[in-house]
């Protein structure tokens, strides 16, 4: 059984299908047959047949399709996707000789109303369905810029007209629900102004900006042949009011042709500001589903601004395996694991195959491109299922092109692909539908921070190997533009019986999209300041509300009376460090007290000024303690934890301003302890 999806060029994707083999009508029985069972560079008739695959769906050979194909697609020639359809092809026999089992997933048909309902819940505002007074989605939605707002008002919209036409029940008006009297529903926005990274904007402060040096930016371009312009991107303002400001009369250029020269892609920079920049593991994982949240309305108000349709599948969910390596989905894979390793973030086995390249395989000729034996990897496949948490598997008897193949099964038999099956098409749109390659990154980005923890964590480590790869190109032959052309396949085209020429014409996209994700990873993976921005006025619109329901009880009203004297202290996050009673006194303006549990001294009081730095902190209490910690603790790397407040937690870089810190969330406690791998 297949699913599909269209765009709005009429491009058919088939949907996600893991290891059913892939079949184009009309095709392939002229050039799917009679494939010999390895790409070795000894086996000399693979190539030429790659080629002639390659010709057929170039324009070369092939008319010109009824869509409007993308720049991207426009670029490539034949030989430069060649070994794209040497992947598909090997994909392909692998399916047919019986490694890959097929486990479908299926599309549900779904009406408008519906995919916007669905919208709706996973942005968090299920309030705006079930009429609850929920207090997060009150919160979420009095942090909206206006643009974001617009995208969720449309989407409301939408479903509301839906459900009328269907006469199922009275739904309440928008302008019920925030209180408008307008006859055009609006949501209350936030002003649209600059703000600090990881922080909340200050009565008159201005973002201050540090000056480039070698650590003051995040530096994600090229170590040589690098473009002499070199892009800033800025996380201060969200994506889409940047948009928003551009001159109407702007017209995105159309046909523009990208190529495949590493040195074809711009050299990006994040600055600094005064609060550092914020990875992805920084924040505890409540902030991480907030973001989450909001990234999907900044995605869809994003593409809104660009007068692009937000393309979404509706997938009726499959379950996968729930014991064994492959086909496994990856949070039954991290529970598993996670009772051996507590904490691990990326599964065991594939952190081993990615470990045994890098030790052995990275040097290796032709690596990912050369595939290994085919019986080999069935055999293997089947010893590791057997052996591997017995820990008697041998790991010296696997060649490197093997555990390379093997890395590819492993990715394409997952029940639901890296980047999920729902916004998949969101992914070849931003190609498709974009020119400007930093406005691509800008969607990629939050497409990003859309994933569940368990894809993006392993998804990260994927490209970490991918980027050791392209930095031996020497040695392996494999530069970003082979390598995201062997990778795209395992990722993007899905195995379905409906497969045609239109869809495989979206191999140029795919594969530039992932060399988008290696090259300016450590940039997809940071966390965008305005979004922090608005998680911690979310926190601080949740604490207020339930302030405000706390007054309202008497019995409460009582026992406040009898604490006046003591100073007002927001609820503790799960999970914060409890300290005694004589060391939580008031303390100073601009005087912190940092609590560091491991230590031998758990407590200093520190004051602040307009240059102390998160790592002036940690240096102190290193040499203070330095003597007296245990070998463990002087062992590990020690960050600097902002508790509570108007956050969850938060590893701070150490690289902030303390003092902007401090301002931002006065009710913070501050804390030393390990960062979290």
């Amino acid at each position: 059984m297949t699913m599909e999806m269209k765009d709005s060029g009429s491009v058919v994707l088939t949907a996600y299908h893991p290891h059913s083999p892939v079949r184009i009508p009309g095709m392939e029985q002229s050039f799917m047959q009679d494939v010999p069972s390895s790409h070795s560079p000894s086996s000399r008739k693979s190539l030429p047949r790659c080629r002639r695959i390659n010709r057929m769906l170039s324009n070369e050979s092939a008319p010109p399709p009824a869509f409007s194909r993308s720049n991207s697609q426009a670029s490539m020639d034949s030989t430069s996707m060649e070994d794209f359809w040497c992947e598909v092809e090997s994909i392909k026999e692998s399916s047919e000789d019986g490694l890959e089992e097929a486990t479908l997933l299926e599309f549900k048909p779904a009406d408008e109303g519906e995919l916007e309902a669905e919208w709706l819940q996973d942005a968090g505002l299920s309030t705006l369905i079930s009429g609850a007074e929920e207090e997060d989605g009150q919160a979420l939605l009095s942090t909206l810029t206006r643009t974001q707002a617009a995208a969720v008002q449309k989407r409301y919209n939408t479903y509301t007209q839906t459900l009328r036409k269907k006469n199922k029940h009275t739904i309440r008006d928008v302008r019920d629900i925030f209180g408008t009297n307008d006859s055009s529903p609006t949501f209350e926005t936030v002003p649209v102004s600059p703000v600090p990274s990881n922080g909340i904007q200050l009565p008159g402060q201005k973002p201050v900006w540090k000056s480039v040096s070698s650590n003051s930016c995040l530096d994600c371009g090229l170590d040589k042949g690098s473009p002499s312009i070199t892009e800033e991107l800025s996380y201060e303002v969200s994506f889409s009011e940047s948009i928003a400001v551009l001159p109407k009369t702007q017209e995105w250029t159309k046909n523009q042709r990208f190529k495949k020269e590493d040195s074809a892609l711009p050299k990006f920079i994040v600055r600094k500001s005064r609060f550092g920049l914020t990875e992805v593991g920084d924040l505890s994982p409540e902030d991480m589903k907030k973001i989450r949240y909001l990234s999907l309305i900044e995605l869809t108000a994003f593409y809104d601004a660009l007068g692009v349709e937000l393309k979404r599948n509706r997938a009726e969910r499959v379950r996968g395996r729930e014991n064994g390596l492959f086909g496994v989905p990856l949070t039954v894979l991290l529970e598993n694991d996670q009772k051996k390793v507590p904490g691990i973030k990326v599964p065991l086995i594939f952190q081993k195959l990615l470990l045994k390249l890098e030790e052995t395989g990275l040097e290796t000729e032709g690596i990912l491109r050369v595939p290994g034996s085919a019986s080999r990897v069935k055999n293997l496949h089947q010893e590791l299922e057997a052996k591997f948490y017995e820990d008697t598997f041998d790991w010296d008897q696997v060649r490197n092109n093997d555990a390379a193949g093997l890395l590819k099964m492993f990715i394409r038999e997952l029940p639901s692909p890296f980047f999920t099956v729902e916004y998949l098409p969101a992914f070849i749109t931003l190609v498709e539908k974009i020119s400007k390659i930093k406005l691509q990154l800008q969607a990629l980005h939050l497409l990003i921070m859309l994933l569940p923890e368990a894809n993006r964590d392993t998804a990260k480590a994927f490209l970490q190997f991918l980027k050791k790869v392209v930095a031996n190109e020497g040695k392996n032959k494999m530069n970003l533009w082979n390598v995201s052309m062997i990778v795209a396949p395992n990722l993007f085209i899905y195995k379905g019986k409906r497969a045609n020429q239109q869809e495989m014409q979206a191999a140029a996209t795919t594969a530039h999209i992932v060399r988008l994700l290696i090259r300016y990873q450590d940039i997809l993976w940071t966390v965008p300041s305005f979004l922090i921005s608005q998680v911690r006025k979310m926190n601080e619109a949740a604490i207020n509300n339930s302030k405000r329901q706390l007054m309202f009880d008497k019995g409460v009203r009582k026992l406040l009376r009898r604490k006046t004297m003591e100073r007002e202290r927001p609820e503790r996050p799960e999970g914060a460090v409890t300290f005694p009673s004589y060391l939580q006194s008031d303390i100073p303006e601009g005087v912190i007290r940092v609590y560091a549990p491991l230590h031998s001294k758990v407590s200093m009081a520190i004051q602040l000024n307009s240059q102390t730095k998160a790592k002036d902190i940690l240096a102190r209490f290193h040499c203070e303690n330095s003597r007296g910690s245990s070998q463990n603790v002087r062992g590990q790397i020690q960050s600097l934890h902002e508790v509570g407040g108007n956050i969850g937690q938060h590893c701070l870089d150490p690289d902030a301003y303390m003092l902007d810190v401090y301002r931002a969330n006065p009710q913070a406690e501050w804390v030393i302890k390990p960062k979290a791998s």
